[in-house]
């Protein structure tokens, strides 16, 4: 399946999820309305949303500016490599420093061409 080019055609998928998410919400508080209901489900929306700011945002931006995510998968692949490489780094007695760890899977940067 290719990407999603057409910007008309994202802009309906991001409707449709929100359309989504009203109903569900809405039918959930249908089924249960109670205020404990309803702001459990407020919190869980915020924090999943979080979440994937966090995953797609901030992970790129501010811990490993090198690696771009695909999906969620790729995000854990990634979490699991990263602590695959701190555990390495432990066993093997090295010293890990509060830098080293978003850059303990990937080979040491190029000197840069003069």
């Amino acid at each position: 399946m290719s990407d999603l080019k057409s910007s008309r055609l994202i802009i309906a998928k991001g409707l449709l999820f929100l359309l989504c998410g009203i109903l569900a919400a809405g039918l959930l508080i249908y089924e249960h309305p109670t205020v404990r209901v309803g702001l459990l489900l407020a919190i869980a929306v915020w924090c999943f949303s979080r979440f994937y700011y966090f995953a797609f945002y901030v992970v790129e931006k501010y811990v490993d500016d090198k690696f771009r995510f695909a999906g969620l998968s790729s995000v854990v692949v990634w979490l699991w490599h990263r602590r695959s490489a701190a555990a390495n780094q432990i066993d093997s007695g090295n010293e890990v420093k509060p830098g080293d760890l978003n850059r303990a899977d990937k080979p040491p940067a190029d000197p840069p061409a003069r």
